[in-house]
């Protein structure tokens, strides 16, 4: 396994096939991660990558994350995303620590995540509380009724 903060071209590709994987994200939303990449491939400080391959070289999960503007030492954590067939192996983990670890040396001390309230997300918020995120905030009808925005944060130490 290895981990890299650098987009290549083919992370295009790799970022709309992993994230399409999941069937958690609609078709509008993995167009969304596609254009961060392509972004970062425009101006590499556009935005912040860490992604994760496997030993064959195989992009297999990739987070998205940037300092939120007009903040101090704030960042938002976008995309937390491993590929479907790589689920439950730690890969996540791996990937938040990985995070983390770069928005610190960014010099940032308090990390932001959002997801759904949906029951097709307990998992999701489990993982974050897992991991010693709190719930900050519950948006209710952000989303779509009955569907709220669930914000998580974590001081960085």
């Amino acid at each position: 396994m290895k981990v890299r903060t650098t987009v290549k071209h083919e992370d295009i590709e790799n970022v709309k096939r992993i994230t399409e994987s999941t069937g958690f994200f609609y078709d509008h939303e993995v167009e969304v991660a596609i254009s961060l990449v392509i972004d970062t491939l425009k101006n590499p400080e556009e935005y912040n990558f860490v992604l994760i391959e496997d030993d064959n070289g195989k992009t297999i999960a990739f987070s998205n994350f940037g300092e939120i503007p007009c903040t101090k030492k704030r960042f938002d954590i976008y995309w937390i995303v491993v590929d479907n067939d790589q689920r439950g192996k730690g890969l996540g983990k791996i990937l938040i620590a990985e995070t983390e670890k770069r928005i610190k040396e960014l010099g940032g001390e308090i990390a932001y995540l959002e997801t759904s309230s949906t029951e097709k997300y307990h998992p999701t918020r489990k993982f974050y509380e897992g991991l010693n995120y709190d719930k900050e905030v519950v948006m209710k009808d952000f989303y779509a009724d009955g569907d709220d925005k669930v914000i998580y944060s974590k001081r960085l130490k």
